[in-house]
């Protein structure tokens, strides 16, 4: 167990990732208490690891829960509990809107304040915090981080129920509340959204639980913890898994188009992330455009470009360079395992015209082979055995490995160095890496792969793009080799370069990215942006480089003059925008526009945190808008016309497994158990988002498939002689719900 303390004594209780905090106070102290012989000074000694043992004690047998750090923060500390976790996850056009509701457990006989520390998914943002208070919820609202802090220590002062949430660093949030009375409960909700990972006809969603900055904790639970996942995919789901825990849930499939899952315990170990995999029929090809336009403002919309046809492999070697870092922050949670697990993955799927090299780094570079080798099984044995004699130890300078991979350039074959890091290296070589970034061979591509929660996105995405490469993150509790295949099919087709997009008979403007990255086969490319002053006859036209020859391609699209459907794009163009004003180099100069829109549209930053005051009349006493209030009530809104049909199509569904299930003898063997996909009376060819009658169609042939509103058009990408880029749907399912549970509860009471 490690301890950590700040002040007098600190002591963490950890619902959802357990941590304590260190009781420097005892390593201070030993020394005059070590150098002072006399009896008063022994007696003292041992009065304070009496009452030290007194205090230490309740805390190494606390259970904890998973998924943060929960302490009770100044003053003399002391033992918080999350009595109870539910987590509701729904999936509408590629993004994932995760709402986490927590009741957190004072067990001290006096106030405390909390303190939560979380992690948050790649590409997710915070955008609510809540608190119930009296009763009654509470929507917090952004404001300028300097401020918040000021008004939360100020009614701290006063013990009033003030809650901040404000972004530590670009992983990880924090949460504040005071006070919390005596043995009272505290209620609070936490929302994310999230841009779902696509790789042709797959996709994931992972739920961060593991953090790895602290070992030796405990991360089990006693308290409850559910999970309720719920899909709607145009195209049809053909399978859904869970690697990370395969025996836990529930996955009951009421349609080709619509999982549910489900997932809950009473307790256990709560150390992995929970990750869940699914599979589509086929890609969507074409352009989708989702909008989003409130009366009397200018419009939101989110583009997907998806190639047509799947297109012909390059038939030429590649030679690859694994850089992989060795260095002490490796160390935690095995991400330096994890790491060589993806490496050997990955040089399995590789060619037998294909050649690789693995270099090592932490202070230095070591080379394996010291030339390019192939792929065959006495080299990879090789390489097995180079891999596993690596630990990680030393620090971190990535410049002089990204050299040595340089010098395997060959101008003759395309170069792939595939760096695997946490890219926590040296601050002072970040300007020096990305100017060696852009000194690259001429047909060398970056690519990098952060395995676990603990990694410096910004810093591995941004090496990726400056290269036309790509960056992918992977949950420690994902399956390597699928991720390992579905990373080498990007590579062994060409990339479309140059992209860029023209609206016509439309006014657009902040599109973001502004500058398009590189389109890779199997990997969305997603645009957002505004518009005002459409006409019916607006075009977009995509002009583009494959294989050194030109693309052009016009399409109509329809930007409607009001769409209240899919208003989580609005936010997530707002983070967009501020990550790209994050990144600029003027970065001093868009601080007021971040600040702007970060309150604007309610999206922690940097800059801008989550205030949750007692009631509105102390809003308004701080002249703070109720802006998220409103902005909140929209989203659930639309939100329930999604569940709202999701629930209609699960009730069809019950109805007919009761009919089924009626006319077969009392089977035992036929009860669900958590290992299993239940199918539940498929149903085919699911129309757009709108709410569904009531009354189920049982016999009734199912119409046709509707097109999406917005729906643009296919788009090929010419083969030319061997590739072309793609990209896949933005819709896409997951699953989700009680659905499963319920008959399996309904199947024990009728075999009980």
């Amino acid at each position: 167990m490690r301890f950590l303390a700040r002040g007098l004594f600190y002591v963490s209780c950890n619902p959802i990732l357990p941590a304590y905090r260190s009781l420097e106070m005892e390593r201070r102290n030993s020394t005059p208490i070590t150098k002072t012989y006399s009896p008063t000074a022994k007696q003292h000694a041992l009065m304070i690891v009496a009452s030290l043992t007194i205090l230490i004690t309740p805390i190494l047998t606390q259970s904890t829960h998973a998924a943060g750090l929960l302490i009770a923060d100044g003053g003399m500390g002391g033992i918080l509990e999350i009595q109870e976790q539910t987590v509701n996850v729904t999936i509408n056009n590629g993004i994932a809107v995760t709402e986490v509701e927590q009741i957190f457990l004072n067990t001290e006989s006096r106030q405390v304040e909390a303190l939560y520390t979380f992690p948050v998914p790649k590409g997710a943002s915070v955008s609510n915090f809540s608190m119930w208070i009296n009763g009654k919820e509470m929507i917090g609202e952004v404001v300028e981080k300097k401020r918040a802090r000021e008004i939360y220590n100020s009614y701290k002062a006063v013990r009033r129920d003030p809650g901040l949430l404000e972004q530590v660093d670009y992983k990880t949030f924090e949460m504040r509340i005071f006070p919390i009375g005596a043995k009272a409960q505290q209620r609070v909700k936490v929302t994310y959204y999230q841009e779902l990972d696509f790789d042709h006809d797959q996709a994931s969603y992972v739920y961060p639980l593991a953090t790895v900055t602290r070992e030796n904790i405990n991360q089990n639970t006693t308290g409850k913890l559910a999970m309720t996942l719920r899909v709607l995919s145009e195209v049809p789901l053909v399978d859904m898994q869970s690697p990370s825990h395969q025996d836990g849930f529930v996955i009951a499939k009421h349609s080709a188009n619509f999982y549910e899952a489900s997932y809950e315990t009473d307790g256990g170990s709560i150390a992995r992330d929970f990750v869940l995999n699914f599979d589509m029929a086929r890609p969507r090809t074409g352009i989708d455009i989702i909008t989003s336009k409130p009366d009397g403002e200018d419009g939101y919309f989110m583009l997907t470009v998806t190639a047509g046809k799947e297109l012909a492999q390059l038939d030429q070697p590649m030679d690859y360079i694994f850089v992989l870092d060795v260095s002490g922050s490796m160390r935690n949670s095995s991400k330096l395992i994890m790491s060589k697990n993806a490496i050997y993955a990955f040089v399995k799927e590789l060619s037998n015209k294909d050649r690789f090299e693995i270099i090592t780094f932490n202070v230095q570079p070591e080379q394996l082979f010291k030339t390019m080798q192939t792929a065959d099984q006495t080299n990879l044995a090789q390489a097995r055995n180079f891999l596993d004699q690596q630990s990680a130890r030393g620090g971190t300078s990535l410049v002089p490995a990204l050299q040595a991979a340089y010098s395997y350039a060959n101008p003759d074959r395309q170069l792939n160095v595939v760096i695997l890091s946490d890219g926590m290296t040296e601050q002072g070589q970040r300007e020096t890496l990305m100017q060696l970034i852009n000194q690259r061979p001429e047909n060398a591509r970056i690519f990098t792969i952060g395995v676990g929660n603990e990694v410096n996105r910004p810093l591995l995405s941004q090496l990726a793009n400056q290269t036309n490469g790509l960056a992918a993150f992977i949950s420690q509790e994902d399956n390597f080799e699928r991720q390992a295949q579905a990373f080498r099919r990007k590579l062994i087709r060409p990339v479309a370069t140059n992209l860029n997009l023209k609206f016509d008979g439309v006014e657009v403007y902040d599109v973001e990215p502004a500058r398009l990255p590189a389109l890779y086969y199997g990997a969305p490319l997603r645009v957002y942006g505004r518009y005002r002053n459409t006409t019916e006859q607006s075009t977009v036209n995509i002009k583009a480089e494959v294989a050194g020859k030109a693309l052009n391609q016009k399409a109509p699209i329809t930007l409607p003059k009001t769409d209240g459907g899919n208003p989580q794009i609005e936010r997530m163009w707002a983070w967009h925008r501020i990550n790209s004003l994050l990144n600029d180099n003027t970065q001093a100069n868009n601080i007021p526009q971040v600040i702007g829109l970060g309150e604007a549209y309610s999206i922690v930053t940097e800059y801008t945190s989550f205030l949750v005051l007692e009631n509105d009349s102390e809003y308004k006493r701080w002249k703070i808008d109720r802006r998220n209030a409103l902005r909140i009530k929209r989203d659930r809104a639309a939100r329930n016309v999604v569940n709202q049909r999701l629930n209609q199509l699960r009730e069809q569904a019950m109805q007919q497994f009761t009919m089924v299930d009626t006319s077969v003898s009392n089977n035992t063997n036929n009860s669900i158990s958590p290992n299993t996909t239940t199918n539940i009376a498929p149903m085919r060819n699911i129309p757009a988002a709108k709410p569904v009658p009531t009354q189920p169609q049982v016999s009734k042939p199912r119409p046709a498939p509707q097109p999406r509103q917005n729906r643009g058009f296919d788009i090929d990408f010419p083969s030319f002689g061997g590739g072309g880029g793609a990209i896949d749907p933005i819709s896409a399912g997951l699953i989700a719900s009680l659905g499963g549970l319920a008959m399996m509860r309904r199947k024990r009471r009728r075999s009980a």
